[in-house]
């Protein structure tokens, strides 16, 4: 049996988790929208075609913030076909996809489903095709209270009371080649900087996000998100991140140290932005927003044979399994150990596109990545513990050093408890972790659950919902402060301990 250790001290605190970094995404993409929380006619459906089942196992996820359109979508996006009479709305050909989009679901039926879920919007403008005029029109449609001529036009939608949107993004993946509208560092960074200071002239109360880049992976990382800031820091209040892995060698143990490479990528932001803080003097902190986060890869081969230019097909639906639940966990575990830097993150997509809920015709499910966000979402919000982790180690193919064990300690202070993620990477070994806990008194466990599977390759389907599904332990013993749990081989674990 392996065996590693964790002390922890309430005096080391790393920082308070902003929940929004369990935030989640829902792009105008294959179906998403359509089919996924939006289907009128289907018997899951309520009198506005949204559909309940869904909205249900959303608040089950406790999702605050939810990104939308898109996402490459929005870079050709022109807002104003989704809003006013769903008739008259124009059908377009969405070039980022290459697909049909009937614009049927839009801005004001988002905002509807927005809040019956729970969630509150971060909202995206396009900078691919338009620029200043088109976001400052959106941001007065959304937020302007009346007496102009797009507040007006929102009442006549039927919208009387403004949204008030605090959350935007400005544009998307705008270094990428593929976008629509793909601009330099330079063009978009002067771009982001002007529309940035248009719509703070008129809601000054918004927050905003720049594009950084569309990954570790981009020739021009680091100098792109260094001419971004350097042209729009004064403006903007978070800088971008977007990153997802693959198994396409079936290397798990490799596929599995990823969650290093993540931690890699946002340090590296991080200090370009403290550069740029200080090359400009500024008292000022830029954030982080890790808007795009996942496992992709399982759709890439059926994708390549989909038909073009349909409304709504199956596009990017991996299914996912227990291995993906793995390193999800990894990468919640991380994001939850940067709270000091990371204040927004969105698990990209939320249904049925590379998501953890699927639905169909006939029901709903989760899948295995379900439950680690499920899990990190509801427990792992208060004050994140800096700790001293003891771990046996592997080299992979990619990675040196890759701890058998990723945690992440969290101290909920209203519930007195302390929460404790933890990802046994190990194949073949369980672990038994002993908590060094004295600091908080005599602790007694409160749960441990566990998510493991024999087959990491095993599978949530519609027809077999709970192939991969938590399960408690009973195998763990608390004592003067000092605890010890067995984490089985290849399972995700929450301890919860009060005190």
């Amino acid at each position: 049996m392996l065996k590693a250790s964790l002390i922890t001290d309430k005096y080391f605190v790393t920082g308070k988790v902003d929940p929004r970094i369990y935030g989640s995404f829902i792009e105008h993409l294959g179906r998403a929208v359509y089919e996924g929380i939006y289907q009128p006619g289907s018997p899951f459906a309520d009198e506005m075609g949204l559909r309940k089942d869904t909205i249900e196992l959303v608040k089950e996820l406790n999702v605050p913030v939810t990104r939308y359109p898109g996402g490459n979508f929005v870079s050709a996006y022109n807002w104003e076909d989704s809003v006013g009479p769903v008739n008259e709305r124009p059908k377009r050909p969405e070039l980022a996809w290459q697909v049909i989009e009937s614009n049927e679901f839009g801005l004001n039926e988002f905002m509807t489903w927005a809040k019956l879920a729970g969630t509150e919007p971060m909202m995206a403008v396009n900078l691919g095709t338009r620029g200043i005029d088109a976001a400052r029109n959106v941001l007065e449609y959304c937020n302007f209270k009346g007496g102009t001529y797009y507040s007006d036009l929102r009442k006549k939608h039927g919208v009387d009371e403004p949204y008030n949107i605090k959350l935007w993004c400005l544009g998307n993946e705008m270094d990428g080649p593929w976008q629509i509208g793909h601009k330099s560092a330079t063009e978009y960074g002067s771009l982001a900087w002007e529309t940035a200071k248009a719509m703070k002239t008129l809601d000054p109360n918004i927050e905003l996000v720049a594009c950084g880049s569309s990954g570790l992976w981009m020739p021009t990382f680091g100098d792109w998100e260094a001419t971004v800031l350097d042209y729009c820091y004064d403006s903007v209040d978070y800088i971008s991140l977007h990153t997802y892995y693959n198994n396409h060698a079936n290397d798990s143990a490799d596929f599995l140290a990823n969650s290093l490479g993540m931690n890699d990528f946002i340090k590296s932001v991080v200090a370009t932005c403290d550069y740029i803080k200080g090359k400009k003097h500024s008292k000022k902190q830029i954030n982080l927003s890790f808007d795009e986060w996942n496992v992709w890869y399982h759709s890439n081969e059926a994708d390549r044979k989909l038909e073009k230019w349909v409304h709504a097909p199956h596009q990017l639906e991996d299914v996912y399994n227990m291995e993906d639940a793995l390193l999800v966990g990894s990468m919640l575990i991380t994001l939850i150990n940067n709270c000091d830097r990371v204040k927004i993150a969105c698990l990209a997509q939320l249904v049925n596109v590379i998501a953890p809920i699927m639905t169909s015709d006939t029901g709903i499910w989760r899948q295995t990545i379900y439950y680690p966000f499920m899990h990190a979402s509801n427990f792992g919000r208060g004050t994140v513990l800096t700790s001293i982790v003891d771990s046996p180690v592997y080299d992979s193919k990619n990675y040196c050093d890759v701890p058998y064990l990723d945690s992440a300690v969290v101290w909920n202070e209203e519930n007195n408890e302390i929460v404790i993620f933890g990802v046994n990477k190990s194949f073949e070994e369980d672990m038994e972790l002993t908590c060094d806990l004295r600091q908080f008194g005599d602790v007694k466990i409160k749960e441990h659950i566990i998510l493991t599977h024999e087959n990491l390759k095993a599978e949530n389907t519609e027809a077999a919902p709970d192939t991969v599904a938590p399960m408690l332990s009973g195998k763990d013993v608390a004592d003067d402060g000092k605890c010890t749990f067995i984490l089985p081989k290849q399972s995700w674990n929450v301890i919860k301990i009060l005190y």
